[in-house]
């Protein structure tokens, strides 16, 4: 009988031993996952931070253009007639927009279905565009 005595013994410090190692194992998991939620909110912060630092460079970019826009320091010469440029580029593109957008100055509303290619006919019998 001292061989089984022996064996359950030895059973009951195999256990004891494999519930310390998996209280150990989960204790390192634990410490673990706290230092990638640190992680992952510090990551969140700093790009939130980045975020509002683009967005008041803009800010000031901005206003600065709005402010200097005629009389620009050498520095910021360039940089301001490209934004100009590009100001007087949407513009004209803009206003071809809008030429597009308005109504066909040819069409009088009396169309006949499918014949006009105004976007904007109001004719009541003007169901197809082309």
């Amino acid at each position: 009988m001292a061989s089984y005595n022996d064996f359950k013994k030895k059973a009951k410090d195999a256990l004891d031993t494999l519930a310390d190692v998996s209280a150990e194992a989960y204790k390192i998991a634990e410490e673990k996952a706290r230092v990638l939620a640190r992680k992952a909110k510090l990551n969140t912060g700093i790009a939130n931070e980045k975020a509002t630092i683009r967005r008041l460079n803009v800010e000031i970019g901005a206003t600065y253009y709005k402010m200097n826009k005629d009389n620009p320091d050498d520095a910021y010469k360039r940089p301001v007639e490209e934004i100009t440029a590009a100001y007087e580029r949407i513009a004209v593109k803009q206003a071809e927009l809008d030429d597009l957008k308005s109504p066909n100055k040819n069409c009088d509303g009396s169309c006949e279905k499918g014949s006009c290619t105004d976007e904007n006919c109001n004719n009541e019998n003007q169901e197809d565009h082309n």
